[in-house]
């Protein structure tokens, strides 16, 4: 038993490490722009578009990080969801010191449509440039982020563009799982076959912090439109985008945008496990699969080593020692590459197995709350354990 199990860790370990390293070759921030007037000439113009829900904590900061930007002529349209707090008074305080920002109300909420992505596609309706880029309410810009995504777009061929800012930890929990996003994604997604096959659903990826397309395909397509009633448009609305023909991409935004999603240990929990379900929570095989996709790489391997450990004190299990190693020390490289590629935590990659640990627990988790009709609840609204209807509770709700 030992023997297989050690074996079956030490290729599952290796699997992930292999797909990270090759996959960093290819997943690349955006090329610097040379400095100069010359550099920016002929960008196309951008509409900054941010959804926001009792934000003030963050959409300060956010709005003035994006105000600051330079290089492209820029708009910032953010969107107030009947927030209860300042949110909607931060924005016209910024709005009445810089033109190029304007803050909308929601309208009410139809049936069907998840908050997120009709506040989505009401701005994208509001905007008047050539560009967008939709962006949540807690990602702060680099002052030359715009100029370099609008420079991007114009010689990429995709139709959708995705960026993964840094990511801001704070809390034990956040440690623990915020940074399996770059793990998960790097680890686990073919890039070459992602760029290779541009318009098949199955390869398709995105973070929902940031997203870019162009005016001709929002309108085109329907934009957020696509994924109504999604509470993980990160997945969603690639896959969507793909299925309509249109080519998808990733890069890099580690040096274009910074995020904390959550400053709450409770947060953290509730706000990954609400759209568990549309990602590896997604029906029981699936689940199944991560589970021993993670458990077996990256849980067993230091228990097993442990294990054969033992057993050499008793004279016996010298290969599966080996093999439980080799799975222990590669199940840390694609962690212990991430802290200095995209500025993580060490502490978080020590504690790697622990943190895939609580992931899996998390995925079954909001699979057993699904499975029980519980809805979730975030910022105040209800949405229904299956993710499939959302119904307008309170008019104006969109985030």
């Amino acid at each position: 038993m030992l023997f297989w199990l050690a074996l079956a860790a030490l290729l599952l370990a290796a699997l992930s490490a292999l797909m990270f390293l090759a996959n960093r070759r290819l997943y690349r921030p955006l090329p610097l722009l040379p400095t100069g007037a010359a550099a920016t000439a002929g960008l196309p113009s951008v509409s900054v578009l941010i959804p926001a829900r009792n934000e003030e904590r963050v959409i300060g900061a956010a709005v003035a990080a994006a105000a600051a930007c330079h290089g492209v002529t820029a708009e910032i349209v953010v969107l107030d969801d009947h927030s209860t707090d300042r949110t909607a008074a931060l924005v016209q305080k910024a709005a009445a010191q810089d033109s190029r920002i304007r803050l909308i109300s929601a309208p009410p909420l139809p049936p069907g449509w998840c908050g997120k992505q009709h506040a989505c596609w009401v701005l994208g309706q509001a905007a008047r440039h050539e560009l967008f880029v939709f962006l949540d309410a807690d990602v702060r810009l680099e002052p030359d982020a715009l100029a370099r995504i609008a420079r991007h777009m114009q010689s990429d061929a995709a139709a959708l563009a995705s960026g993964f800012p840094r990511q801001e930890t704070g809390t034990l929990l956040e440690i623990l799982l915020i940074p399996l996003i770059h793990f998960l994604l790097l680890g686990y997604l073919p890039m070459a076959r992602m760029r290779k096959y541009r318009t098949v659903p199955a390869y398709a990826a995105g973070c929902g912090q940031l997203f870019v397309m162009r005016r001709t395909d929002f309108e085109r397509t329907g934009g957020h439109a696509l994924v109504q009633n999604s509470l993980h448009d990160g997945i969603k609305l690639p896959r969507a985008f793909r299925r309509a023909g249109l080519a998808t991409d990733l890069f890099d935004a580690t040096d274009l945008a910074t995020c904390r999603m959550y400053t709450r240990a409770a947060d953290v929990w509730q706000g990954l496990a609400k759209n568990a379900t549309e990602g590896l929570a997604s029906s029981l095989l699936m689940l199944v699969v991560w589970t021993l996709l993670l458990g077996l790489g990256h849980v067993a391997p230091l228990p097993l080593f442990v294990w054969a450990l033992v057993q050499m004190g008793q004279g016996s299990a010298g290969p599966e020692l080996a093999m439980a190693g080799g799975a222990v020390v590669l199940s840390y490289v694609p962690r212990m590459l991430a802290v200095p590629a995209f500025r993580q935590s060490l502490l978080g990659a020590l504690l790697h197995p622990l943190g895939v640990l609580v992931l899996i627990a998390l995925q079954w988790y909001a699979w057993f709350r699904q499975r029980l009709g519980l809805a979730s609840a975030w910022k105040g609204r209800a949405y229904p354990a299956a993710g499939t209807t959302v119904a307008a509770s309170t008019p104006g709700e969109a985030t």
